[in-house]
């Protein structure tokens, strides 16, 4: 068969699927993005280009539409060379949330479409309005109904969808949600395991290990869609309530979601000012090779992931598979997942105070906790595991196909 996968940052959610497609020499597996990382083992990548930005003119309410367009259209020229040049997919799996595959279905009308139903916004109940100090005005909430147009083209045009928690599933509209799967992105459980002699060297030569007290934050970019503000805010009373901590931050200085701080510095920048001078205790690391963060989840003695209503982050869940004591945001969809007092802990996102006496009570507790680390682990394996997943995505594949064109579906 032809697969052609579609979403501006490849592979996205598609790597292991995609790689695992590409296994069986009888497919031919494109990928079709804007990014110039490699593409996954015998995947072929395909670039587009938009030609331009939306216009600065255009009606705020429809910019993010005309970049969808911008998107869609740069798609389908893409997909018309390929087609010229002698390729045409049986089966197309794509992310709409940029807009790319609006139109894919006008340029292979017998291809069948699967779409990754992410996110679908709304101006109440999610993630607009959550954070302290937002408001949301008419205005504002008619601009999140727009904002979800490309996504209502998409979802009309594909033939099946799925999404990665029942809660990410229950925002988009109703009447389309009986074609829309749940099926977690899986997490890869044999290489994000609980280590006990794991070991993470800092710059400066020191090496910390599990027998050291390491409270841990992770995220891609330290910003308030992730409770950065009320995770730096609870940093001194866990400093002075563990005067023999060390607390250990990886992320960007950058915004993947929510807006940037108005004065030009970074959200770290903004924090360390309004909290003070950082104790020596605590290491901003950057953005670090992936190696390094698993060995910084295995010597965690306590792992903050904070998050408004919105996309689940992978890192919760290798947080999870790697045995850490996870002190989450109760918000969905977290929720989800952990249970408060079992195989996690949960505390209010805007709660700074509750945030640092949670972590607190997590860090002198230590082997208290081995069986909450036991069943963090074991809420990932046999549901949201790359073994259990990576099947139920190629079963989906196969039910979308028909019968009998995906051979291998039935293994992983």
């Amino acid at each position: 068969m032809n697969y052609l996968f579609i979403h501006q940052n490849m592979p996205g959610q598609f790597g292991h699927l995609a790689a695992r497609l590409a296994r069986d020499l009888h497919n031919r597996v494109m990928f079709l993005t804007k990014s110039e990382r490699p593409a996954p083992p015998g995947v072929t990548a395909l670039r587009y280009r938009t030609t331009r930005a939306p216009h600065a003119s255009t009606h705020h309410y429809l910019r993010d539409f005309e970049s969808a367009v911008l998107h869609g259209q740069a798609v389908a020229r893409a997909c018309l060379d390929a087609k010229i040049g002698g390729f045409t997919p049986d089966l197309i799996i794509a992310h709409p949330g940029w807009g790319e595959p609006m139109y894919v279905k006008d340029i292979f009308p017998s291809a069948k479409l699967i779409n990754y139903c992410e996110f679908f916004y709304r101006a109440a109940g999610a993630d607009v309005g959550f954070l302290e100090g937002e408001t949301v005005d008419a205005d504002l909430a008619a601009r999140v109904r727009t904002r979800n147009a490309a996504l209502m083209i998409a979802l009309e045009a594909c033939d099946r969808g799925y999404s990665a928690t029942h809660w990410q599933r229950s925002l988009h509209p109703p009447e389309w949600q009986r074609k829309i799967d749940v099926i977690f992105d899986g997490i890869d459980a044999e290489r994000v395991h609980p280590d006990r002699e794991a070991s993470f060297a800092l710059l400066d030569g020191r090496v910390l290990t599990r027998r050291d007290k390491i409270v841990t934050y992770v995220a891609r970019d330290l910003e308030p869609y992730r409770g950065f503000p009320s995770f730096m805010r609870a940093v001194p009373h866990i400093l002075d309530a563990l005067p023999d901590a060390h607390i250990l931050v990886a992320g960007r200085d950058e915004v993947s979601y929510g807006h940037k701080p108005r004065n030009g510095q970074s959200w770290r920048q903004v924090m360390v000012e309004e909290i003070g001078p950082i104790a020596a205790r605590v290491d901003f690391l950057g953005r670090i090779p992936y190696a390094d963060y698993i060995r910084l989840l295995q010597i965690s003695a306590a792992h903050v992931y904070l998050t408004v209503p919105f996309v689940l982050s992978w890192s919760a869940m290798e947080a999870l598979a790697a045995g850490c004591v996870v002190i989450g945001s109760r918000t969905p969809p977290v929720e989800e997942v952990i249970r408060d007092g079992e195989n996690g802990l949960l505390v209010d996102f805007l709660a700074p105070d509750k945030i640092a006496a949670t972590v607190v009570e997590a860090v002198k507790r230590g082997a208290e906790l081995e069986d909450m680390r036991r069943k963090a682990r074991q809420s990932i394996l046999g549901r949201y595991d790359l073994a259990t997943c990576l099947p139920r995505q190629l079963s989906l594949l196969r039910s979308v196909a028909g019968a009998d064109a995906l051979p291998l579906a039935a293994s992983a």
